[in-house]
Order: structure tokens, then C-alpha cells, then sequence
């Protein structure tokens, strides 16, 4: 049974501390001893609480931050501690510099570049954490003001929190079904930790993220298109045409191209599709040759470099002009293709006849030919690594390749059938189909030729992942945000594991909520070291007004709020509030269950299994008089947790009074939410109806 992560840790921790597991305090349980941590997260609260006190008794050393220079994005600076933290943001979208602002609804940078006064030097390997929250008034808070609002973001409360929160992370699933979960690892609602649920046309196969984290990718072969995805509002915004059975996706260096191959046996066909990403249309179709086609760049993306599986070939395209340039001939069925950063070499594993064929890009030729054994699977190569990874699942074989000679230096028996292989700093993981131990390969020990190399293991689940069905080209293991762990989905226990290194088991896992995940992926929105001493996010800025960016650094012990001003947006479209509440309609049969449907959304109750009836008016509140005759007022119906929702048109049944009916499927919470597009009205404008369903 998946169980929460920091459940155990939780109850374990009593008084002021336990006010302060939340999101960001949360994060720093995940790796490490969990005593260490609540050591630090206890003295952390500590610090906060009697830096209030500090700040109550009129000694305290903090000012203001005082801007560097003037303007809506001018770098605002505070000084305490011996520390020097200097806060600016800036939007993303260009123009001239007297003309920059902050409107609302765009993206914007922010950043914060911490310095040690005292030896003038920048502070790395930092965990700061920051909030962005709506203020009431014109002025700015003081020193006392501001920690008490740090304090409030860092106790669990679902009922207030702030606008962003600029420490969190999400991992999303691919799912069998035509979806993608997004869980939530350090929030969450109910003992959920579902987000949000993406509905597809169809289910996805592979998907590729943008390096600005805004849109997502996702490869739907049974549709012929790719579904782009704003990671910002986790909707669907387009669905492009994409060529027959589209597969594989990549996504250049610089971003511009989206890559798609086109799995399809007529030659006609087959080959690659390029999208352009800014105007979100076809670029170019290039026909290439048959088969499975994975896809490979340079690091300038001058070339790019496709398989063609059936024709035993690679071809070379110039991605300037998106013409094929060169054919390149290779083993028996190439399946896999990676380029090295070291080597500057394109490697391809031939599954027919367990060869790796070395591509010189500049000559467009076959440097060398690395003979192994027939099966070759997926090759990869770690960031900056010196090796490259080739699995074989026919053999159950890793083969390790050296980049700076050619040759390889192991072949290591695993489990069966290897099928996925992800990195950290440390070590390479190995997952196998037929078993649900994944093995851990360390990567200093690769320097001994000769020598064995030692094996590691740990659990994923109870199950082999061969005994679900689901499958995709994405991977199942990718590294977690913090230092040395990784995530591993096991789609034959619907469940996504978190392991640290140094544990001999997973330290938890995350329930996908009766989905089998095909493919997994992280995106960190948290505050990165991008440069020594610089650390930023990018934020989507909300309703025009003032804001606080609440600051807080464990150590040394820095809590400040600087200020944010947002302006109006002319380009977007005035929000009018919405003039309609819903209220009970008076029940003329008393078997109908009627909801006591107020403003207040009070508690109504239904029965698991038996059908519940909803009715309901919408009322104009300056006339006091029902809408009548409306036929697109839809509703949304979902149990909390996310695990389950259902959508209809509400029925009239008669002038002014509109009917639903859904059965719940088992206890819990079910939120409804009302929509009707004719008088403008959105399922976010109107507070949900919550229903409690018992048996």
C-alpha cells in the first residue's frame, strides 16, 4: 500500500515545530537523516519566533529594504547578519528599458543574489525559500509584520496561503488513460497529494518539457497530433497536427524545433515532422526512411540525427534549411541514439546485431564500430558524464562505454530484462521489466577496468512493472530535485517511489490514484542556483495591486519582505464580477435529496451507490429573479482527492429551477462546480457546492 512520505515524520514532531512542516520545511525531510532535519526545521522556527520577540522589544537590526535604484523593477537590498540579499525581478517579455513593468497575468523573473558582506564574496549551495503574497494596504510591512506572515506561510493551513509559492515542485505521470497526473509532494489536500489531472485526446507515448518549464509536449500516436500544454494554468492550449503515429518528440538546445518521428511502415510517410514551438505550427515534413525513428542534435543544433529502425540507416538533417543532408549506414535495427559532449560523437545502439556505431557529425562517417551482443535497448549518456549506458534487455546486460576511447570498459549481468536507466551525481540506476528491484550502479567505480563492479539494490513496489501493460518511450526513473534521490514509477503498483541514496529501501512513495504511469517527469519551480550566489524562479504575476516577496535563509538567519508593485494589464481582458448566486430551489417531492446550496456551500449529505439529485436557481442578485431557460449551464462534479469527477448539462425542469443527478462511487467530499458560457460564467467565478457522500 503507497503511503505518504513524511506521514511518520509528521506525527512524530510535536509544539512549535509541528506548526512548521510545511511546504518548504517539508522539502528539507526528504534527504538525510530525518532527525537531522528536524533539528534544523526546530531551530529554523526557533529563529523565526524570537526573531518576532526580537522585533517586538525594538532591537532589532533589520530595515526596510531599500531600493537600489528607482523604478517598478529597481533591485531592492537588506542587510543583516553579516548578509547581504539583494532582490529584483524583471519581466520576460522584452521592449524598451524605460518601458519594463509588471503587469499582471505575464511572466517575470525573479531573483535574489546573496552575498557575505564581511569577505565580499557571493554565498553558494544556499536553500532560501521565498513567498509572493496580496497586501491590503499601500505600505510596506515592518519587520515584525513580515515574520509573522513568513511564520503563517510555514504552518499547513489549505484555507490561507499565498499567491505563489516559489518552493515547490510537482511530479507528473503519464498515464495508461489519456491523462497526466500532477502530484503535489510537499502539499497537498485531504491526505492527497493529486494537483491537478491533465485530460488528452488520447494517451500520450512520449513528451518532452521546454527549458522554461512553460509548456509541456506529449506525443498522441492514436490522434496523429502533439498536445501542447501550459504548465503554468495545466491546461491544453493546442493540439497540433503531427503526422502519421507520432512517437518520439525532442526538442532542440535553443527550443525553436519540436522534433517528432513518425512511426509508419509506407515510406511515404515516414520520417519526421518539425514544429515550429513559437507559432505553434508545422515547420517542415522530412521524409527519412522506415521504421522507428529516434532523434539526437548537436549541441548548437546545427544537425540533427534520425534512425531509421527498418532501413538500417541514419540520416543527417541540416536543421537551418530542414533538409536531409546525409544517409549514414549503421547496424542491423538502430534503436537508440545519444550525442556526447565530451566525445562531440553521435553514438547509435543496433539492436540486430549488438553493435554501437561512433558517427563523426563532422565528417558525416562511421568513426568506429563497438561490437557487443544483439539486443541493444536504450542508450544514455549521464550529464557531463564520461560513459555511456547501454542496456539489453534480450541478455539482461548494462554495457558501459568509454566516450574518450570507444571501447567498452564493462558488461554487467542485472536483472531481467533492463528496460530503464536514469543518473544522479553518484550512481546509475537500472530497472528491470521482470523484477521490482532496481539496481544502483556507482559511477566512481567505472574508472576499474578489469574489475567488477559492485551492485546495489533496492525495492520499487512488490510487483515486477512487466505485470501492468503500460508502456511509452518516456522514462520511469528520473532524479528528484533535492541532492542524491530519485523517483521511480512502477506501473504494476500504480505507485511512484522516492528513494535516497544510502537507504536500503524507498523512504516513500506517492499514490497515482488507480493509474498506471508510463512515463514520469519533474518540474521544480523552486528558487535554483543559476549562477554562484544567484538564485531564481519565474513566476506567472497575478491581479494588478501590492505585493510582499516574503524572504526567509535557515542560516544565517535572514527574514525580510520586499516589496512588488503589478500594474494593469490593457491586453487582458477585464474580469467582471459575476453578478449570480445559486440557491436551493424549494423541493416538491421529499424523496428528492435537496442540497442546502448557499452562499456558504454548507455540507449537504448523499448516499454511497444511490442516485443524488441537486437542484438548484441561478439568481440575479440586483433583481432578485431566476435565470430561466438556460441550456448550457454545466456542472462539475469531483471527489476531493481528484480520483474521480464527472461533468453533465444541468436539466430544466421547469421555468427557473435546473436538476442533477449523479451516484456517488464511494465516502468522501464531492465538490460541484457550475459553469454557463452564455451568461459568462466560469467554473473558479462561483464557490462549489460541497457534498458529503456516506455510506
Amino acid at each position: 500500500m503507497a503511503m505518504d512520505v513524511f506521514t511518520p515524520i509528521t506525527v512524530a514532531v510535536t509544539g512549535a515545530v509541528s506548526g512548521v512542516l510545511s511546504g518548504w520545511t517539508r522539502r528539507t525531510l526528504w534527504s538525510g537523516s530525518a532527525f537531522v532535519r528536524l533539528a534544523i526545521v526546530a531551530s529554523m522556527t526557533i529563529g523565526v519566533l524570537s526573531g518576532i520577540a526580537h522585533a517586538q522589544t525594538g532591537k532589532s537590526d533589520e530595515a526596510r529594504p531599500r531600493p537600489a535604484t528607482k523604478g517598478p523593477t529597481a533591485p531592492q537590498v537588506i542587510t543583516r547578519e553579516g548578509v547581504s540579499v539583494e532582490f529584483s525581478i524583471e519581466p520576460l517579455s522584452t521592449g524598451d528599458e524605460d518601458e519594463k513593468k509588471l503587469l499582471a497575468g505575464t511572466d517575470a523573473t525573479i531573483r535574489f543574489k546573496i552575498k557575505d558582506v564581511n569577505a565580499g564574496k557571493v554565498l553558494s549551495n544556499l536553500k532560501p525559500a521565498g513567498w509572493i503574497d496580496r497586501r491590503d494596504s499601500n505600505l510596506p510591512l515592518d519587520p515584525r509584520e513580515c515574520r509573522q506572515k513568513v511564520q503563517s506561510f510555514l504552518q499547513p493551513d489549505f484555507n490561507r496561503g499565498p499567491v505563489n509559492d516559489l518552493n515547490v515542485y510537482f511530479i507528473l505521470a503519464l498515464n495508461n488513460e489519456p491523462n497526466i497526473s500532477v502530484l503535489d509532494p510537499l502539499g497537498g489536500f485531504g491526505g492527497s497529494r493529486l494537483y491537478t489531472l491533465i485530460n488528452l485526446r488520447s494517451p500520450g507515448e512520449d513528451w518532452v518539457m521546454s527549458a522554461d518549464k512553460k509548456r509541456l509536449y506529449v506525443s498522441m500516436p492514436q490522434v496523429n497530433q502533439v498536445a501542447v500544454i501550459d504548465t503554468q494554468m495545466w491546461k491544453v492550449i493546442a493540439d497540433i497536427d503531427a503526422g502519421t503515429r507520432p512517437s518520439r518528440v525532442a526538442l532542440q538546445h535553443d527550443g525553436r524545433y519540436l522534433w517528432v518521428g513518425n512511426d509508419d511502415a509506407s515510406d511515404t510517410v515516414s520520417g519526421v515532422t518539425v514544429i515550429d514551438t513559437v507559432e505553434a505550427r508545422v515547420a517542415a515534413r522530412i521524409k527519412t526512411g522506415l521504421g522507428n525513428h529516434e532523434i539526437a542534435f548537436t549541441e548548437d543544433d546545427r544537425l540533427a540525427f534520425v534512425t531509421n529502425k527498418l532501413n538500417q540507416t541514419v540520416s543527417v538533417i541540416d536543421v537551418r534549411k530542414l533538409a536531409v543532408v546525409s544517409s549514414i549506414k549503421v547496424g542491423l535495427q538502430p534503436s537508440s541514439i545519444a550525442f556526447s559532449t565530451l566525445s562531440k560523437a553521435v553514438y547509435v545502439a543496433n539492436e540486430g546485431d549488438g553493435t554501437i556505431s561512433v558517427v563523426d557529425p563532422g565528417r558525416l562517417s562511421i568513426l568506429t564500430t563497438v561490437r557487443a551482443r544483439p539486443g541493444l535497448g536504450r542508450i544514455r549518456i549521464p550529464s557531463e558524464g564520461r560513459c555511456a549506458f547501454v542496456l539489453n534487455r534480450t541478455t539482461s546486460e548494462v554495457y558501459i562505454l568509454d566516450l574518450s576511447s570507444n571501447r567498452l570498459l564493462h558488461s554487467i549481468k542485472i536483472g531481467l530484462e533492463p528496460d530503464q536507466i536514469g543518473f544522479t551525481r553518484e550512481f546509475a540506476y537500472v530497472r528491470s521489466a521482470s523484477s521490482e528491484f532496481v539496481a544502483m550502479i556507482k559511477l566512481r567505480d567505472l574508472d576499474k577496468v578489469g574489475q567488477g563492479v559492485a551492485l546495489t539494490w533496492f525495492p520499487a513496489g512488490q510487483r515486477a512493472p512487466k505485470a501492468s501493460r503500460a508502456s511509452s518511450l518516456g522514462d520511469l526513473i528520473v532524479a528528484a530535485p533535492e541532492e542524491g534521490a530519485v523517483l521511480v514509477a512502477n506501473p504494476a503498483d500504480k505507485t511512484i517511489f522516492y528513494y535516497t541514496e544510502g537507504m536500503g529501501a524507498p523512504m516513500g512513495s506517492f499514490d497515482n490514484y488507480r493509474r498506471d504511469p508510463r512515463a514520469l517527469m519533474v518540474l521544480d519551480n523552486s528558487l535554483l542556483e543559476t549562477t554562484h550566489g544567484v538564485y531564481q524562479t519565474t513566476v506567472r504575476l497575478g491581479a494588478p495591486g501590492h505585493y510582499d516577496v516574503a524572504f526567509l535563509l535557515d542560516s544565517p538567519r535572514v527574514v525580510s519582505c520586499f516589496d512588488l508593485e503589478v500594474a494593469d494589464n490593457p491586453a487582458l481582458p477585464k474580469q467582471i464580477p459575476v453578478a449570480l448566486k445559486i440557491q436551493p430551489a424549494t423541493a416538491s417531492d421529499s424523496n428528492h435529496a435537496i442540497a442546502r446550496v448557499a452562499e456558504a456551500s454548507r455540507l449537504a449529505t448523499a448516499r454511497v451507490g444511490k442516485t443524488y439529485k441537486l437542484r438548484f436557481e441561478l439568481i440575479d442578485p440586483a433583481s432578485g429573479k431566476a435565470k430561466t431557460g438556460l441550456g448550457d449551464v454545466e456542472v462539475l462534479v469531483f471527489l476531493a482527492p481528484g480520483i474521480w469527477q464527472e461533468r453533465q448539462l444541468a436539466k430544466a425542469i421547469g421555468n427557473d429551477v435546473y436538476e442533477i443527478a449523479f451516484v456517488p462511487p464511494q465516502p468522501g467530499a464531492y465538490y460541484v462546480f457550475f459553469r454557463c458560457a452564455s451568461l459568462g460564467l466560469q467554473f473558479n467565478q462561483l464557490s462549489p457546492v460541497v457534498i458529503e457522500a456516506a455510506q
